[in-house]
């Protein structure tokens, strides 16, 4: 999701542990029937569910369109039991006309990962497919790329978190100095594993950052609860600076999917006059629903404080995404750079 590409050089054997981990926490077998829709030049698809099921000996269906009119009718006519999606597609098929149409009883392990998924989407999709068991995978390309894992049992008691250290992996959260930050506080998400990249191709210097203090710094902020459990905050780059207050996206999406007739949302900061970052939603919103801006407002207004409500709203068609469905908030940045004049 970054403009510039940059290569992490993986050896065979750190993406090999990196299977285990999967197989492990996953809870992944030779009797899996698994659906691959994302593109295989994906980390997540390649090397946490095709490779790992290619180990194993599991069948593997392999498509290339993501899209509920192609990946319905497929879970039903195969029968399949092992399904990963990124939450922006897994919204997808719930709003999609055809998913009561498919017999979606065989899904019995479903995995989310990529970008964070909305609590009030996650309740959704329990109700919805309620013998389908849910994990969250999370982590970056640089770890091979599983981090951490939230489990089933774990999905509704821990609404929200990334969970704990695959079995191949030691996560801390550390503030600039390394120090291991309080119970609830915001940190970095540091690794340390057998997973990770030997360092970015040709690049000493951000090799030599990202491995400061001998801990691989992930550039995402997180808090550990009294349990060990992790949840992402946001990434650095994406913390809205307002007003000299300091505001997590991810929270304020929170608060919007509560609104009923929301369908997806991003949260950015835009450049303003007066606070120099203002709080911002780009909206979708479901088919046949009418909100304006100021019903948007207030109901933020209502569950969040005043510096972290929205200062504008404004609505889409669809949110930018790359081929693997995560959310493209650069793209979104930049073409809405002038909304509040300047």
């Amino acid at each position: 999701t970054e403009s510039l590409p940059k290569g992490a050089m993986l050896t065979h054997g750190s993406v090999i542990d990196q299977y285990v981990s999967c197989i492990i926490e996953g809870e992944m077998a030779e009797g899996d029937t698994v659906l691959h829709a994302l593109p295989l030049y994906h980390c997540a698809q390649l090397d946490v569910f095709l490779g790992p099921s290619v180990y194993l000996g599991s069948t593997s269906i392999i498509t290339a369109k993501p899209t509920p009119e192609n990946l319905l009718p497929l879970i039903a006519r195969h029968r399949i039991n092992q399904f990963f999606l990124p939450p922006t597609v897994w919204i997808g098929l719930l709003r999609s006309p055809l998913f009561e149409q498919h017999d979606l009883s065989s899904l019995r392990k479903g995995y989310y990962g990529a970008s964070i998924m909305p609590v009030a989407v996650m309740r959704e999709l329990t109700e919805r497919i309620p013998q389908r068991r849910l994990w969250n995978f999370y982590g970056q390309t640089e770890i091979a790329p599983l981090a951490t894992v939230l489990k089933p049992d774990d999905q509704l008691r821990k609404p929200g978190s990334a969970g704990k250290p695959a079995i191949n992996v030691e996560t801390r959260v550390v503030d600039d100095q390394m120090n291991d930050v309080a119970v609830g506080e915001i940190g970095e998400i540091v690794h340390r594993s057998p997973q990770l990249l030997l360092g970015y191709f040709h690049d000493v210097e951000r090799t030599a950052a990202a491995f400061e203090g001998g801990w691989f710094h992930s550039g995402d902020l997180g808090v550990l609860d009294d349990e060990g459990y992790l949840s992402v905050v946001d990434r650095k780059k994406d913390m809205i600076k307002t007003g000299g207050e300091n505001v997590a996206s991810r929270e304020v999406e929170e608060a919007l999917y509560r609104l009923a007739g929301i369908s997806e949302v991003a949260v950015i900061g835009l450049p303003h006059p007066r606070w120099i970052e203002a709080v911002t939603a780009v909206v979708v919103i479901k088919p046949g629903v009418e909100l304006t801006e100021a019903q948007v407002i207030a109901h933020c207004a209502s569950q969040l404080a005043h510096f972290k409500t929205p200062k504008g709203v404004v609505f889409v068609d669809a949110l930018p995404k790359n081929p693997s469905g995560k959310l493209l908030k650069r793209e979104l940045r930049l073409r809405f750079e002038r909304h509040y004049g300047g």
